[in-house]
């Protein structure tokens, strides 16, 4: 009896957990999440990702050229962006990204190290440059007591690589992991390439419990948003507005433009090439087997250069 009860009780954290994670809220890991070990077919994986976000937001300036002005500001079509050109030195992109991966096997500690792919040209004749930055690192254990130790992982650890003119890849490899720690990752991309969005890949090598981005576009950015067609990605647009403001004595600050807002969303996602055969309840699932692609994006208008794009069979974020 004694044990017919420790199994209920187990399975009725299981339900808790599912039905709560994820734990978007960084700095400190769940008590669910110290306790969870997966679901379904994910059960028995060497490690597994509990979190993974990516948010995407527009920073901008008052500094925008009409096409027949040029270099002149049209004050009468400053509301108007539709009709204005882009001066890509005025507008920024911030990339925040946001990662939590539990180790659950000695074996799984390889999957603690990432590959970061981001833009830095090696070329004299262009400024578009992407920087990282606030990167942190953090593992997260527990000692012979049960108390959370937690250990910052130093930027010594970081290693950087060219793999063509226009992109680096940053190798983090994250030592000393051990079966049950859980490994943060926060950092920020800011990017001069208001044209282009970093990628978002669903699936990886290991088990997603949640994968989401929140992305808000500037209404005269019109981008393809290619996002997978699966039934455990939801997807949502709606009308935004993204304030700015202007230090021009004739204008009021506190001006806003439309914004075209994206969220997109996936849970409890199997590993790249394995069938969805069961979902996170663990209940048969006849869906066709089915892998969730990677979510991309091309801007179709205005009509300007494309940036650089990135190293064939890259993605941005490669859990190894």
């Amino acid at each position: 009896m004694k044990k017919l009860l420790l199994a209920v009780a187990f399975l009725a954290l299981a339900g808790m957990a599912n039905a709560q994670l994820p734990n978007e809220k960084f700095g400190k890991p769940s008590d669910l999440e110290w306790d969870y070990i997966g679901w379904g077919d994910a059960v028995g994986a060497d490690a597994i990702i509990l979190c993974k976000t990516m948010k995407v937001a527009y920073q901008l300036s008052d500094q925008v050229f009409s096409n027949s002005q040029s270099s002149d500001v049209n004050y009468d079509n400053l509301a108007d962006f539709g009709k204005n050109e882009i001066d890509d030195s005025n507008i920024l992109v911030r990339h925040e990204f946001r990662l939590r991966t539990k180790i659950l096997k000695p074996e799984g500690a390889r999957h603690a190290n990432i590959d970061i792919t981001y833009f830095n040209a090696d070329n004299e004749k262009t400024f578009n440059h992407d920087e990282i930055s606030d990167m942190k690192v953090t593992v997260f254990s527990k000692n012979e007591k049960g108390k959370v130790v937690k250990r910052k992982v130093s930027t010594a650890d970081f290693v950087e690589e060219r793999v063509d003119e226009n992109y680096v890849v940053r190798h983090v490899v994250v030592p000393d992991v051990q079966a049950g720690s859980i490994v943060e990752y926060q950092y920020n991309i800011t990017s001069t390439r208001p044209t282009f969005l970093y990628d978002w890949t669903f699936q990886e090598q290991i088990p997603t419990v949640r994968s989401a981005c929140d992305i808000e576009i500037p209404a005269f950015l019109q981008f393809n948003m290619n996002v997978p067609i699966n039934r455990l990605i939801k997807s949502s647009v709606e009308v935004g507005h993204l304030a700015y403001d202007t230090n021009r004595p004739d204008m009021k600050k506190g001006k806003t433009c439309v914004t075209n807002h994206y969220k997109i969303s996936g849970d409890y996602i199997l590993p790249l090439g394995q069938a969805l055969t069961h979902n996170q309840n663990g209940a048969t699932d006849n869906a066709a087997a089915e892998e969730i692609g990677v979510f991309t994006s091309k801007i179709v208008k205005p009509q300007v250069t494309l940036p650089a794009s990135m190293p064939k069979g890259s993605t941005h974020l490669r859990i190894k």
